[in-house]
């Protein structure tokens, strides 16, 4: 079933865990995900990068919003749509007239003035579009360039507690020794301060960079407040290996038209990964 991500995050308040966004980047990413939702009974949350419309083409947010409304109307699972990171105003009023209620106000690599100006005014206009939006506040780096160490770029709680109240923002990205990308040597949360944000702010709280971060430490930061945790990088490091052993098994097979067989080969190997990481962490 299509549900609003606010509602999907009252579930995750409700049950003291969190939902899992994953990043799809075509039908094939975004089904099986939703499958895995049906099969495990599993809220999830399909979630489009800005760039990968803009820059890579593999989809259009009109087409892309509308098929995963068609997708999720097929399943009896709350299955909710989101726009990940983005950075101007029109491009999120953009994106939510094409069909997004739920966006991304990423305007953390500003000053907190700044950031606090650009995302109130994309939160008001959001909210008369009857979208909700989710902002940041510290900095979610680059794990490449090991961020996740660096706490400077951490959260702090009354900077997120101004945040939230002078921007209105509905759920709120926080840095607390998280980074985007594959990290270089085992991350570790920085629990307490993700107490401390908490205790702060009264909005859903959300974590970036999920490839990488060992299972204990994110069911313990969901009990403490994490409702939303994105996923990407590895969930397309798995699409990858996939589209790579369906290669290597097809480098022999004459049928000029073998790349029929593709999606569903590749959706064979995806739902699985996308189940596991469902049961192994969330608590529906």
């Amino acid at each position: 079933m299509y549900e609003r991500v606010e509602n999907i995050l009252k579930m995750a308040e409700e049950k003291n865990t969190a939902a899992i966004a994953f990043i799809c980047m075509d039908f094939i990413m975004a089904r099986s995900v939703i499958c895995a939702a049906e099969e495990t009974n599993t809220p999830a949350i399909v979630m489009l990068y800005p760039e990968h419309a803009s820059l890579q083409h593999t989809c259009n947010l009109s087409g892309y919003a509308a098929m995963v409304e068609e997708l999720a109307s097929g399943v009896k699972v709350p299955v909710g749509l989101h726009r990940d990171h983005d950075y101007t105003y029109d491009s999120i009023v953009d994106a939510v007239g094409k069909g997004f209620r739920s966006v991304m106000m990423d305007g953390s690599m500003h000053d907190l003035d700044t950031n606090i100006s650009m995302t109130k005014a994309v939160v008001r206009r959001a909210h008369e579009l009857g979208a909700i939006v989710e902002g940041e506040i510290g900095h979610v780096g680059s794990a490449a360039e090991a961020d996740n160490y660096r706490e400077d770029l951490f959260t702090k709680p009354d900077a997120a507690e101004r945040f939230c109240r002078e921007s209105g923002v509905d759920s709120l990205a926080v840095s607390i020794g998280n980074a985007h990308g594959e990290y270089k040597e085992t991350p570790h949360l920085n629990l307490k301060r993700l107490e401390e944000i908490k205790a702060a702010v009264k909005v859903p709280l959300v974590l970036h960079g999920g490839s990488g971060i060992p299972d204990d430490q994110l069911t313990v930061a969901f009990s403490k407040g994490i409702r939303k945790f994105n996923l990407g990088t590895e969930f397309l490091r798995k699409y990858y290996d996939a589209m790579q052993r369906f290669m290597d098994e097809n480098a022999d097979n004459p049928d000029p038209v073998k790349i029929i067989n593709y999606p569903e080969y590749i959706q064979a190997r995806l739902q699985p990964y996308v189940e596991e990481r469902m049961k192994a962490l969330c608590r529906f």
